[in-house]
């Protein structure tokens, strides 16, 4: 177990390296100018040559890269060129904004997905099986901000169960610490404010969860259904053993490895790809912040968000290659 972390880690902390040199020169070999973004289209020559310079835009590039690394070595982000707000910062704020809502969907994804994606195997070819497959491959073929707008439309403008947007009613006060209403109700002990964040919450995680609930459901009739085909299975039903007890001790034991996999990928995924659903809902997340500092050139923010989604990336996989171990022991023995 020990050396497959050891060794994950480092074939982690090399990627991480190349990552960021090519993330570095790809957005310095774009076409554009970081400074005229900044100071505008009326912006002189001198004064886009004395931005240049404070930006460190002057330099050679592997100068600024040496210059980036020793500044990510010791925390400091930089500062977005845009603002001048230390990235750091704002990327804590909302960075947790976007973890809170990918992690809703995919828990919503997990617990209704697995027992679907069962269910399909136990009845298959039979009507269960039937809708939850056409559930599935609807839910998949629907573009996220539909399937948003259609929420939106049934259960907070038409039902008015739900609110349709946002994090929390402003009306509702408590300290702000972390940025994120569901957590700071929670620490200020605010249980109507919990409430009404919960709420908040409910329409856009249903939306992030709408793509990978059906990726796992159809990944888990698959897995469960070639597992059911296996020789020790066919061996424990010829044995007597109960129905319930072979589908828990034997087949879906053997048939987590690529469900694994899949949440794995999902969630990961998700983080950088939640940029519509914050749009749609308005959740001031880090989905919104990458497509701005990308469109504005701003080098620190983009670098930083890249560099953290690889790190959730690769902690990601890493977990999952640890799961592999303790689900199949043979994997723990050839290691």
């Amino acid at each position: 177990m020990t050396d497959i972390i050891l060794r994950r880690l480092a074939s982690t902390m090399l990627l991480i390296v190349l990552l960021s040199m090519a993330v570095f020169a790809f957005l310095r070999l774009l076409p554009g100018d970081t400074t005229r973004a900044i100071l505008g289209p009326r912006a002189t020559e001198e004064q886009i040559a004395v931005a240049r310079t404070q930006l460190g835009l002057d330099q050679s590039l592997p100068t600024q890269y040496v210059r980036y690394i020793r500044d990510l070595a010791s925390g400091n982000l930089g500062a977005s060129a845009i603002d001048g707000a230390p990235v750091a910062r704002s990327l804590a704020d909302r960075f947790l904004v976007t973890l809170v809502l990918t992690s809703s969907g995919m828990v919503i994804a997990i617990l209704a997905g697995i027992p679907l994606g069962n269910l399909a195997a136990r009845f298959r070819s039979r009507w269960p099986d039937g809708a939850i497959t056409v559930g599935s491959l609807l839910a998949y073929s629907i573009p996220v901000f539909v399937f948003g707008l259609l929420l939106q439309y049934i259960f907070a403008v038409r039902l008015q169960w739900l609110p349709a947007s946002g994090q929390a009613n402003p009306r509702v006060n408590y300290e702000t610490i972390t940025h994120v209403a569901l957590i700071d109700s929670l620490l200020a002990l605010s249980w109507k404010g919990f409430a009404d964040a919960l709420a908040h919450l409910i329409l856009p995680a249903i939306a992030v969860a709408s793509g990978p609930l059906a990726v796992i459901t159809r990944i888990t009739r698959a897995s469960v259904l070639e597992t059911e085909g296996l020789d020790f299975v066919r061996t424990a039903r010829a044995k007597g053993l109960k129905r319930g007890r072979i589908r828990r001790r034997h087949i879906m034991r053997n048939a987590w490895l690529p469900i694994v996999t899949v949440i794995g990928l999902l969630t990961g995924s998700l983080l950088g790809g939640a940029v519509i659903t914050e749009t749609l809902f308005a959740w001031n997340g880090v989905g919104q912040w990458m497509v701005q500092s990308v469109r504005d050139r701003d080098y620190a923010v983009v670098q930083s968000l890249v560099l953290v989604f690889a790190l959730v990336f690769l902690f990601i996989n890493l977990l999952v290659d640890i799961s592999y171990t303790l689900i199949d022991p043979r994997l723990r023995r050839s290691a």
